[in-house]
């Protein structure tokens, strides 16, 4: 249950449809449910506005389909899962026709979504912008997370320092944005530049991209956390799920959730 559906609860308490007692019957249900190989977290969606997410590197397909059809059953209808390699997309999508639950996997991102992006209701629009194609599928796992959470995005892709000329083009937007991601590897310089151009905040997302002096995304993060435009802030390498969940926080600071 997240906050959303505990308003409505509450609301169905207000006009008599529901009564006080099952409704507590509905919020004490256990927070923590115990399925062997993962306790769940049921009453995150309350804590937090949004329920567990599942990342699905170094767990098995059996294990996936499990921890969704637990929380689908506890009430959380909306479900994220993260790091889902295409063979074990498929091998959820074929378990989870079982239990009438359909997958969404995308490919770039390698994102599995359980139901309907939530309704845009942020104050402003997040601007992911991507260095290069090559930095794509960390950009759309940013993104796609912030879209699954309720944000309207806008991309610019291929946008890399490089060619500057195609970044500045797009300096309406830039200056439209609420909150900007920016998803560099190499050098990492797109963070400092994009900061350079806005006012809104900026998270940064070093990538794995780039030959062997970038130490698989050391070098773009060491450039990121010592730019020198203020206002930006850094997550891990190839965090593009880190980057669009804190970018909706920003953008839902003041909204009533």
């Amino acid at each position: 249950m997240d906050r959303d559906e505990l308003k409505k609860l509450l609301d169905h308490v207000a006009d008599g449809s529901i009564s006080p007692e099952t409704a507590l019957n509905d919020i004490s249900l256990t927070p923590i449910q115990n399925i062997g190989y993962a306790q769940l977290d049921l009453a995150r969606g309350i804590r937090q506005g949004t329920g567990e997410v599942i990342y699905g590197a170094g767990k098995t397909a059996d294990q996936i389909t499990g921890i969704v059809t637990a929380l689908h059953a506890s009430g959380q209808k909306r479900i994220l899962i993260t790091r889902l390699d295409k063979q074990k997309a498929l091998a959820v999508t074929s378990s989870l026709s079982q239990h009438s639950l359909k997958l969404n996997w995308d490919e770039t991102s390698h994102l599995g979504i359980i139901g309907e992006n939530a309704k845009p209701d942020g104050t402003g629009t997040i601007l992911v912008a991507c260095a290069g194609t090559s930095d794509l599928p960390v950009a759309e796992e940013a993104a796609q997370t912030a879209e699954f959470l309720g944000n309207s995005v806008e991309r610019l892709i291929d946008v890399g320092v490089a060619g500057i000329h195609r970044l500045l083009s797009h300096a309406s937007q830039i200056a439209d944005a609420q909150v900007i991601i920016a998803v560099a590897g190499m050098e990492g310089a797109l963070a400092s530049v994009i900061g350079g151009l806005s006012s809104a905040p900026v998270i940064a997302v070093p990538t794995s991209v780039g030959y062997g002096a970038g130490a698989q995304g050391i070098a773009a993060l060491l450039a990121m956390l010592n730019s020198c435009s203020s206002g930006v802030s850094v997550v891990n390498i190839d965090n593009g799920f880190g980057a669009g969940f804190q970018a909706h926080l920003i953008n839902h600071v003041g909204c009533n959730h």
